[in-house]
């Protein structure tokens, strides 16, 4: 015959638990519903700062673009510098004597780490239009 006190306890111990999941059930709910206002409110406020940072490089852009045109010749891409050096199978060395700076500076600017001088832009500019046996030309001149 089982023990009357160990009944009572595990039946005391039964009714407890159901108690206890009946009140925590709507608090794990509201939870949950909260959790889920908030992720969408994050969305929200992520994709209103991503418009305020479009529409704020939009301003900033229409002052520049009303300016002198020549903005257009000190715009520089790494990748751009890098093709152009190959396109006129020219070592870095060589692109630096033409632009006027070190082989390491072009490596540098090739890896993004590094942004021209003004002074470098506009050389940069300059030997952009240029082709393959007219920037050789260009460089046997400077060594001679």
């Amino acid at each position: 015959m089982p023990n009357i006190a160990a009944v009572l306890k595990s039946e005391i111990s039964r009714v407890a638990r159901k108690e206890v999941r009946a009140e925590t059930t709507p608090t794990k709910k509201a939870s949950s519903a909260h959790r889920t206002a908030i992720a969408d409110l994050r969305k929200r406020v992520q994709a209103l700062e991503q418009e305020l940072r479009r529409l704020a490089k939009g301003v900033s852009r229409a002052p520049a673009t009303g300016s002198a045109p020549a903005d257009k010749s000190t715009r520089f891409s790494a990748k751009g510098l890098k093709s152009m050096r190959k396109r006129l199978g020219l070592s870095a060395q060589a692109c630096g004597q033409l632009i006027g700076a070190s082989s390491q500076s072009v490596y540098n600017w090739e890896e993004g780490k590094a942004r021209p001088q003004a002074k470098h832009l506009a050389a940069i500019a300059a030997i952009k239009s240029i082709g393959k046996r007219e920037a050789l030309a260009r460089l046997e001149a400077l060594r001679s």
